[in-house]
């Protein structure tokens, strides 16, 4: 049996589409990119940027840091600087004279005169150049009642200054009142006003001429 004009012709048409659709799909796959094998050069080229900086850093680091030196990480540690000329080492009656300025300059005066009647010279006075123990008991607990110092009475009371004052600024305060204004007795040491403190501990009064004669 023969097939009728009309159904050739849907056959036909059909047979069309799928051409049309296969065309279509080729031209499809002609346009699309191929995917390339192996990676993509941006990456490695990112890649190999970084591995040189962090490379050219350490290099640098070890060359230009610290290397974490003690000396540098602690601010209070002292370091000299290649070169460096070194600071001017103070005496002890220089470091003194700030402690005097702060303590005794009021009474005694900028030139150690005292005042008269009233607080007695420290310039070229016996007590001041005599023993160092008996200066550093005067410091350390006062001193009240009538001094003779060069032929003149005083009557007056020195407050005590142990507790203000550490065993290094005594020494440096006396050590400048036994080397200023024409005086030129040795200084003394904190050692030595330590060993004063210590024996005198237990004394809660101001000490007398009477009593510092004695020592």
């Amino acid at each position: 049996m023969s097939a009728t004009p009309e159904k050739n012709s849907r056959v036909e048409q059909s047979a069309a589409s799928d051409d049309s659709i296969q065309q279509v799909h080729a031209q499809l796959q002609k346009t699309k990119p191929e995917k390339k094998d192996g990676y993509s050069m941006l990456p490695l080229v990112l890649l190999g940027l970084i591995c040189t900086v962090v490379f050219f850093g350490s290099v640098y680091m070890v060359h230009y840091s610290i290397r974490f030196d003690p000396l540098v990480v602690n601010e209070v540690a002292k370091r000299e600087k290649p070169g460096a000329s070194k600071g001017v080492q103070l005496t002890r009656a220089q470091m003194g004279k700030r402690v005097y300025d702060q303590t005794c300059f009021a009474c005694h005066g900028p030139a150690g005169l005292g005042q008269p009647g009233t607080y007695p010279p420290l310039a070229g006075s016996e007590w001041a150049q005599g023993s160092e123990e008996r200066v550093i008991r005067i410091v350390l607990h006062g001193l009240s009642g009538p001094l003779m110092v060069e032929g003149k009475e005083y009557n007056n009371v020195m407050a005590p200054l142990g507790g203000t004052l550490k065993d290094e600024q005594i020494a440096n305060v006396i050590s400048y009142v036994r080397a200023s204004w024409g005086n030129t007795a040795s200084e003394v040491q904190p050692e030595t006003v330590a060993k004063v403190r210590a024996e005198t501990a237990d004394r809660k009064s101001n000490w007398t001429a009477a009593e510092l004669e004695k020592l």
